[in-house]
């Protein structure tokens, strides 16, 4: 394990040194619950191998970032919210609100989920 992922919160949840909420493990990726939800249903799931970011996951291991949102959905679907509707985001980069330098999708539902920060109706949206 390299410096970056020896302290990297997401390895040592992988690897078993800290407690979570698991939700669901494949081979190549883990999901649990978020401890600060932003709504009723918060899951992240991560890929096992340890990449900083959305981009480099995708420059990477475009195979794997399917598998994250094959997984995706079937926990939206076992956590009841793939009817009424679910959010799949990715945070790239600290100005996006990225915390944890280890490439984690959100699943947020749930409740209706209000639009994007700076986000406009597409309606009034304007040229």
């Amino acid at each position: 394990m390299s410096d970056s992922e020896s302290d990297c919160l997401f390895c040592k949840l992988l690897a078993g040194e800290l407690p979570c909420s698991v939700i669901r493990e494949t081979d190549t990726t883990f999901a649990f619950r978020d401890v600060n939800p932003q709504a009723p249903t918060h899951v992240l799931l991560v890929p096992r191998s340890h990449y900083p970011d959305a981009a480099t996951l995708t420059a990477e291991d475009p195979a794997l970032l399917v598998d994250l949102f094959h997984v995706a959905a079937d926990v939206a679907e076992e956590e009841g919210v793939a009817d009424s509707g679910y959010r799949l985001l990715f945070n790239t980069g600290p100005d996006a609100g990225q915390t944890v330098f280890h490439a984690h999708l959100h699943l947020l539902g749930g409740q209706p989920l209000g639009p994007l920060v700076g986000a406009q109706p597409s309606a009034v949206r304007q040229g």
